[in-house]
C-alpha cells in the first residue's frame, strides 16, 4: 500500500524523533508536528496496521524494517530538496517548509500519468 502524504509525514517524524532519541511516544510525535494527540493517535493505528511501526505495551514507538527503509528514502528527498533550495538562495526556514510540499508531489506524479 501506498502512503499517502500526510503518513509520510508522520512516518518522516517519526523516523527523526528516532534519530534524536532512544525512545519515541505519540505525546512526542504530537509535539513535535504542533498537531493534536487524537489525529496523532489514529496515524499512528494505521502506520501500525499498515506494518510500518510497532507500538509496545507502553505507547514506544519504533520503526520496523520496511518503515525505516520507507521514511529514510522520504527524509532523504527532504533533505536533498532542502539544500538545492538553499543552493538557490532560499533562506534555511522556506527552504525546509517548500521542501516538505515538494517531496509529497514528486512521489505522486508517476502514478498521475
Amino acid at each position: 500500500m501506498s502512503l499517502k502524504s500526510s503518513g509520510e509525514m508522520y512516518l518522516e517524524t517519526i523516523y527523526v524523533l528516532c534519530e534524536k532519541n532512544t525512545e519515541v511516544r505519540s505525546i512526542d510525535i504530537a509535539e513535535h508536528m504542533n498537531f493534536s494527540k487524537p489525529s496523532v493517535s489514529r496515524a499512528v493505528g494505521l502506520l501500525k496496521k499498515d506494518g510500518y511501526i510497532n507500538v509496545d505495551k507502553d505507547g514506544y514507538i519504533t520503526l520496523t524494517e520496511k518503515g525505516r527503509a520507507h521514511a529514510g528514502k522520504i527524509y532523504e528527498r527532504h533533505t536533498v530538496l532542502t539544500e538545492i533550495l538553499m543552493l538557490l538562495g532560499v533562506d534555511r526556514e522556506t527552504a525546509e517548509a517548500d521542501a516538505c510540499r515538494i517531496e509529497h508531489v514528486i512521489v505522486t506524479i508517476p502514478s498521475m500519468l
